[in-house]
């Protein structure tokens, strides 16, 4: 069995995959504001949930700079040189436990489910924050790991924002006042699509990927906004460069857990190699 773990700027998941990929109950909790609440909650979870069975690894998304299983910089949650891997070294016996970011894992989970996995993968979360994640030929892309697309710097509104302060579902509620399930209007769907498309136009050039995955809670009304989406790529990116097909995320909001599990496996595969 293995245990995964979706730590978010708001909620975390905590799942189980049988031998078979089957996923388990989803149990769920507000993500707590501090790094020693969060290491009671979870460990009281794992405990409770999967306490004296046979468990082979534990993978635990955390949104933010991961280096060496330290979060180093957890910009929506304020949490900074929290050592993950430390805090749970044990909580499941033996079980190893493996630390990453969570949009490289749901970037990770998107491009295996692809009929055929693309040479290079730009995955984009649209959730509390903005989250990116680059997978080349099937796999977190080593020399892009560390990278933390939502906090590109752009121009917006006649000032330099981080692309996550002015595109993000929590950024979105803030100026419309409203989820994405009650919003209706096709011009805020083409604004929204307009604070989305300033930082794929900024990395696109950067990273010419085949493909663009678009998930997170915003990604699921992704029908709403890819058309103006598309339309102000199309229309702004530079003649030499290729809009890459964009697709919404078979999982939306269930990516990071599906991700786990394929890191988990890529991990116990590459240890026994």
């Amino acid at each position: 069995m293995l245990v995964t773990v979706d730590t978010g700027g708001t909620k975390t998941l905590v799942s189980s995959f049988s031998e078979d990929g089957i996923l388990g109950e989803v149990v769920k909790f507000p993500t707590p504001k501090t790094t020693s609440e969060y290491v009671k909650l979870l460990t009281e979870t794992l405990l409770e949930e999967y306490g004296g069975q046979s468990v082979d690894a534990v993978v635990i998304a955390i949104p933010g700079i991961i280096k060496d299983g330290v979060a180093v910089w957890c910009n929506n949650l304020g949490w900074a040189n929290f050592d993950v891997a430390k805090a749970f070294k044990g909580v499941l016996g033996d079980a190893p436990v493996l630390i990453e970011n969570d949009a490289n894992l749901a970037g990770l989970a998107e491009a295996r489910s692809l009929t055929k996995t693309p040479p290079s993968v730009l995955y984009i979360t649209v959730s509390t924050g903005v989250g990116t994640g680059v997978i080349s030929h099937g796999r977190i892309d080593a020399n892009l790991q560390h990278g933390q697309g939502g906090m590109t710097m752009l121009e917006f509104d006649g000032s330099m924002h981080q692309w996550e302060k002015f595109a993000s579902g929590q950024a979105i509620y803030k100026m419309y006042h409203k989820f994405g399930r009650d919003i209706h209007s096709k011009r805020t769907w083409r604004q929204i699509a307009d604070r989305i498309s300033r930082g794929l136009l900024a990395l696109t050039p950067i990273l010419q990927p085949d493909i663009i995955i678009v998930g997170g809670s915003i990604g699921v009304y992704f029908d709403q906004f890819i058309e103006p989406l598309t339309d102000i790529l199309k229309k702004n990116m530079p003649p030499h460069i290729a809009v890459p097909k964009i697709v919404q995320a078979k999982h939306p909001e269930q990516a990071v857990i599906y991700g786990c599990y394929y890191y988990a496996l890529d991990a116990l595969a590459d240890t026994a190699a």
